[in-house]
Formats: structure tokens, sequence, C-alpha cells
């Protein structure tokens, strides 16, 4: 089974750019459907976006995210990204990036495989 590490998260300001990696281990990320969630306090967790193992991507339609959020793959050394621009407080969240070789959801409960998270915190 492969596992995943999240980083890059950390501590910016409004306005300012980052890119999470998602790294994984054990298995070639190559096989499956890499998707980005993040969850704030008391908030359910949301999908962001997905890249499958074509390449092919789909984001969640709100505008504030598909606009803005960017996800990508290296196959080469086995990570897959997510760039995020124009960051705003209420991108305050811990992400997650989570992994399925069957399917390519929107859902949490379409992902076998989670890392455990890295905290993203926009001061404004």
């Amino acid at each position: 089974q492969v596992q995943l590490v999240e980083s890059g998260g950390g501590l910016v300001q409004a306005g300012d750019s980052l890119r999470l990696s998602c790294a994984g281990s054990r298995r070639s990320l190559r096989s499956y459907a890499v998707g980005w969630f993040r969850q704030a306090p008391g908030n359910e967790r949301e999908f962001l976006g997905v890249i499958s193992w074509t390449g092919a991507r789909k984001y969640n339609a709100n505008a504030h995210v598909k606009d803005r959020f960017t996800v990508s793959r290296d196959n080469a050394n086995n990570r897959v990204y997510l760039q995020m621009d124009r960051l705003s407080p209420e991108d305050t969240a811990v992400y997650y990036c989570a992994a399925d070789d069957a399917r390519i959801g929107i859902e949490p409960d379409d992902y076998e495989y989670w890392g455990q998270g890295t905290q993203v915190t926009v001061s404004s």
C-alpha cells in the first residue's frame, strides 16, 4: 500500500502563494488518483482538486478554489503538488492529500489512503 506525506505548509500572509507537496512511498503514485482536501476547525473536509493516473484534473467547482488552486504531478519524483495562489485567511486549514487506485473522486470516502496533513495559516 502507498504511504503519503504532505509538506510545504506554514504561516504566510494574505496574497502570498504556497506550494504543498504530497510524497508517496512504498508504491509509485503513478497508478493512483491523488486528491487534495482541507479541513478547518469545525468544518467538514473540503475537496479541492484531484489528478488522475492519466493526468486529467478535476477541481472544486467553487470559483474561489478552482481559479486559484492547481494540482500537478511529478512521476519521476513520486510527488503530487497543490499550488495555491492569492491566499486569504479563509484558506487557513489543515491540508491533506489522499490516494486511490480505483476512483477519481471528490468525496473523502472515495479515497483509501491519506497523509497526516500539513497546517496552512494565512494571516491578514
